[in-house]
């Protein structure tokens, strides 16, 4: 266990649930490994309570902190400067305390398409359909698009919050990228269908199916299935979700979010301290079964 001393800085992840998060036990192991001070906690923090938890961290001088659900949105509101692609895609998962000012980055969509190259797939130049409209979701989309993914369908309900922001992102990835966005009602149950049968992965982007509500599914309708569709799901906890569950009795290729987790908090990991995550070794205490 890393010694807690005087100098001790402190990272940390903010988000509701985050007692199943095994973020603290990636960060405190690659401090140790690099004899860096720091140590990394987690707390219990939800929308409601997000402004007064990060003005607290922030006067005790915190070194930088993570974002999980539901806090990667409003976060933005209460931060000093966003990086580009943060600006660009409306949530923050990574802000890095510099002398007093909180700047917002997002990794997201780095973990995962790194992760999308080590489960052994290829998604540039093909079509891919995202389930959600949240953080995650959309640093995945905008990460995609640039990326060189040929076509993104991002489907999300209507009546959700994020929904005119998600449209926002769709219009910018059309007029200044050569990916073409398409937006859609989760509703549009023959848009579902015509997207995933085009597309050479599926992603759910959304909590639906993350512990302790592991019974549900973002997709009910098995017939969606094909055996040469690649199903991920950015949760991993539980490690097999319902959804990928479901993909992988009907044949499909199926991964979940532990390598998207490892890589953006190698990211973040590089930001805080300037140094580099020990990946390899990581991987092999924490994320290979």
């Amino acid at each position: 266990m890393n010694s807690i001393t005087g100098h001790t800085r402190l990272t940390a992840l903010l988000g509701s649930p985050v007692a199943h998060s095994i973020s603290p036990l990636m960060h405190n192991e690659a401090f140790r490994q690099l004899g860096l001070d720091y140590v990394y906690l987690c707390f219990d923090v939800t929308e409601d309570t997000l402004p007064s938890a990060v003005s607290g961290l922030k006067s005790c001088g915190i070194r930088g902190f993570n974002l999980t659900m539901p806090n990667k949105n409003k976060v933005v509101e209460l931060l000093d400067e966003l990086s580009p692609a943060a600006k660009l895609i409306g949530a923050v998962n990574t802000v890095v305390n510099e002398d007093g000012r909180l700047i917002g980055y997002n990794t997201d969509g780095i973990g995962y398409m790194q992760s999308v190259k080590d489960a052994g797939y290829d998604i540039i130049g093909k079509t891919v359909t995202i389930m959600g409209a949240g953080g995650a979701a959309t640093a995945i989309s905008a990460q995609a698009a640039l990326d060189g993914v040929n076509k993104l369908h991002i489907f999300a309900r209507r009546t959700s919050r994020f929904w005119e922001r998600t449209r926002a992102l769709v219009d910018n990835i059309n007029a200044t990228l050569s990916c073409r966005a398409e937006l859609h009602d989760n509703d549009d149950k023959e848009a579902l269908k015509n997207a995933i049968g085009e597309s050479a992965l599926l992603l759910n982007a959304t909590s639906v199916g993350m512990a302790p509500n592991t019974d549900a599914s973002i997709i009910d309708d098995t017939s969606l299935f094909r055996k040469d569709l690649i199903v991920s799901d950015v949760i991993y906890n539980p490690r097999e979700t319902k959804f990928l569950r479901m993909a992988r009795e009907a044949g499909c290729p199926v991964f979940n979010g532990m390598y998207m987790l490892l890589y953006q908090g190698a990211e973040a990991f590089r930001l805080w301290t300037g140094q580099e995550m020990p990946v390899e070794h990581i991987k092999k205490m924490f994320f290979d079964e």
